[in-house]
């Protein structure tokens, strides 16, 4: 098995700095081997905070040969260009959500990962949070019949500015890229397939000209239904129901637990509710040791190509469908 996987970042941003780095400095199996940013200036200062005695420009970490891998965390709509920079690099890559913006520019990516012989995951950490998989155990236990409805509501109030890459359009800002995302890699999760149909109503923001919140309706087979509302403009919810003929189970804070948290699971059956409670546990740890056990087994194989397509292209759906103002097919 290959020794610790060395990472480059490629991109300060907040989550980075947050999450991301002490993370990969943490994990059992990962190092921090440089930091990237668009200036010297940055990236030295950012590194001297982490202890990080490299440091440089984005093509200087990619043309690194000591790094295994990178964690990319740009603005939306420059994914693209440095995910395939770093794949012909051969280079492995995490990528933050959404990684594409586009059903085609995520085919691209993976013809050029396929090509470079390299993995590329997009950064859903919530999927390995330990809740998930209890929640996951529960269905596959019967514990709620036979599950029928996903409603997942994820939204909090952000003032709109300028300064906030959420708000430009140009770097693929907007609450659908940025978080209506995480609801529709959960509904595929939970049900374990992708829909055959979808409508989506964003509201846009005039000022700003990008979506600040959305509502979106997918229908899979059997007559399963996922309904997901997201935004800027609600008071904060970050939880999802799964409904079955027997119950309902739900998760109370789904997407973002801190890792000091303790995570709440709710049975309702029979006018009673069971809770059941996690322990606190560090999903983006979690993310980074899963991403490089993967890379340690040394499978060429690009065993997240299938997540990584499906949510692309439901994406891309949602957005076609706003256009349109109408239902749109999927097909796969």
């Amino acid at each position: 098995m290959k020794s610790k996987i060395k990472f480059g970042i490629i991109g300060c941003s907040s989550i980075a700095k947050k999450s991301a780095i002490p993370s990969i400095i943490m994990g059992n199996n990962s190092t921090l081997e440089s930091i990237g940013s668009r200036t010297i200036q940055k990236s030295k200062k950012i590194a001297k905070e982490f202890s990080c005695s490299n440091f440089g420009t984005y093509d200087e970490i990619l043309e690194n040969d000591n790094i295994d891998a990178v964690y990319i965390s740009l603005p939306m709509s420059l994914h693209e260009k440095w995910v395939i920079k770093a794949a012909r690099s051969g280079k492995h890559i995490l990528c933050e959500k959404s990684t594409s913006l586009s059903y085609d520019s995520a085919k691209k990516i993976i013809r050029e990962c396929k090509k470079n012989d390299v993995l590329i995951k997009e950064n859903f950490t919530f999927k390995l949070h330990p809740q998930h998989k209890k929640i996951l155990g529960l269905i596959k236990k019967n514990t709620i019949g036979d599950i029928n409805t996903f409603s997942a509501r994820y939204s909090f109030n952000l003032p709109g500015s300028k300064k906030n890459l959420r708000f430009n359009k140009k770097l693929g800002g907007g609450s659908l890229n940025d978080v209506g995302c995480y609801l529709i890699s959960a509904c595929i999760f939970i049900f374990d397939e992708i829909p055959k149909s979808i409508f989506c109503n964003l509201n846009m923001d005039k000022k700003f000209g990008v979506d600040t919140s959305g509502n979106i309706l997918l229908n899979f087979t059997n007559n399963k239904i996922g309904i997901l509302s997201f935004g800027y403009k609600n008071y904060f919810q970050s939880t999802y129901d799964v409904w079955g003929n027997k119950g309902i189970i739900k998760s109370e804070r789904a997407f973002n637990p801190s890792n000091r948290m303790k995570s709440i699971i709710s049975i309702h059956q029979n006018d009673k509710v069971r809770k059941i409670i996690i322990p606190e546990s560090d999903q983006f740890q979690l993310t980074i040791e899963n991403f490089c056990s993967t890379i340690q087994k040394n499978s060429r194989r690009n065993v997240y190509e299938k997540e990584f397509l499906n949510q692309a292209l439901i994406m891309n759906a949602a957005r076609i469908s706003n256009t349109k103002h109408s239902v749109i097919k999927i097909k796969n």
